[in-house]
């Protein structure tokens, strides 16, 4: 076997921060050598499979780092709190019927698509989806309803292989880029399909000038009590969440053990769960405040932790072991399209809701908000808005529809 240069827990997280400290300063850079190269390879990509190669070729061990485990436990849940605690419901409503239908059959079209190409591609091939392949498929739905943090949450309950996953990872983001390629591509004819489905454009430049003055009134720098403040939400409300994990799954191993099967029993889904809910209550509250003092920042910063310990873990080759699994990918991909752009045309949405609703599930707030100011600058917080929505969504929707999976190869 052979030998890891680095076993050392405090050296490998030095350098997973100094992975994705690099990511972002040089996806920032107008160099045209960086804006090529992040076209091609997105940050989020590259925070999965630079730490998976370190792996790989064994100068860091995945294995057996325990970096994983924390930032899972502790991470995952602070950083679900502070995207969804930010869901403004009022701006939702602004946003007009239009937006969130389009948004919601998108949703729908991610849901139904999942369980549908997986039995197409069982028809076709059943040995590319054979064993427990589902379980990472499975992952690619809460991605796609709401975002990485939701598919996070998602391999956690439903515990895929490292392999599998890796496989999924590969499948959700290139399959997802490519969606977004022509999303953009349409931004060009913004006009014409307009005109084809008829659209009424005035609610987008109503909702993007007050949503300008919102932003102006209410942003400020924290200061240090601000910054304690956040922190203790996030990881205060995380404590009740494991605390109530730890009576729940007891009470049901004891009582109705048949559950199992629906990963009920699984601390993690009891965790990501409760924290959801506990977020969308206080988004009610005056705790909503701390996103104007930066609460999604930080949980930024803690999804990019948790995907780089994801990365660490993954079998890097095995990723286009199965290059045939892409079919359910596009497949799958075409059902979210048809549900959206049906969508569209009935209610006659203009294709800004189109776009940034359809980017709001598969592509969660960073594409959803380049998609947007693509249209205009103002506008990349209405592409954040809808995200928000699609990660209070996308840990139950994505569980729902892994289960539908796990229906249709039993």
């Amino acid at each position: 076997m052979q030998q890891t240069f680095i076993t050392n827990d405090a050296i490998i997280f030095g350098i997973l921060l100094g992975i994705i400290y690099f990511t972002f300063y040089t996806s920032s850079l107008e160099n045209r050598f960086w804006k090529r190269f992040y076209t091609f390879f997105p940050s989020i990509l590259v925070c999965y499979f630079v730490p998976g190669l370190l792996n790989a070729f064994h100068i860091v061990d995945g294995e057996n780092s325990k970096l994983y485990d924390v930032a899972s436990k502790y991470l995952l849940p602070a950083c679900l709190l502070y995207f969804t605690i930010n869901i403004d419901f009022q701006a939702l409503k602004q946003l007009g019927g239009k937006a969130i239908i389009v948004f919601l059959a998108g949703a729908l079209g991610v849901m139904v698509g999942g369980p549908a190409s997986l039995w197409i591609v069982k028809m076709i091939s059943p040995e590319t989806v054979s064993g427990e392949t589902w379980r990472g498929l499975a992952t690619i739905a809460g991605s796609w309803i709401g975002g990485s943090a939701n598919q996070t949450a998602l391999r956690e309950v439903f515990n895929p292989a490292p392999e599998v996953f890796s496989q999924a990872i590969a499948i959700d983001v290139l399959t997802a880029e490519l969606w977004l390629a022509l999303l953009l591509y349409g931004v060009g004819h913004a006009t014409k399909i307009d005109k084809l489905f008829r659209a009424d454009t005035r609610a987008v430049d109503e909702v993007r000038q007050k949503i300008e003055k919102r932003a102006k009134e209410n942003a400020r720098n924290p200061n240090v009590e601000d910054l304690l403040k956040i922190l203790f939400i996030g990881f205060g409300v995380t404590a009740i969440a494991h605390a109530c994990s730890d009576m729940i799954v007891p009470f049901i191993e004891n009582n109705y053990p048949n559950l199992k099967k629906f990963s009920l029993t699984s601390s993690s889904f009891w965790v990501i769960s409760l924290v959801t809910i506990f977020g969308l209550i206080l988004s009610q509250t005056k705790a909503k405040q701390i996103e104007d003092v930066g609460a999604s920042k930080f949980g930024s910063i803690f999804l990019f932790i948790l995907i780089a310990t994801i990365g660490m873990k993954m079998d890097i080759f095995a990723a286009l072991e199965k290059p045939q699994l892409f079919l359910v990918g596009i497949i799958w991909m075409l059902f979210h399209a048809s549900f959206t752009l049906v969508a569209a045309y009935l209610t006659k949405a203009p294709y800004f809701f189109t776009a940034v609703g359809s980017q709001a599930n598969v592509g969660g707030a960073a594409s959803a908000s380049v998609v947007a100011a693509a249209f205009h600058p103002s506008l990349a917080s209405v592409g954040v808005l809808l995200a928000i929505l699609g990660y209070a969504l996308g840990t139950y929707c994505g569980y729902l529809t892994g289960l539908m999976m796990q229906w249709v190869i039993e």
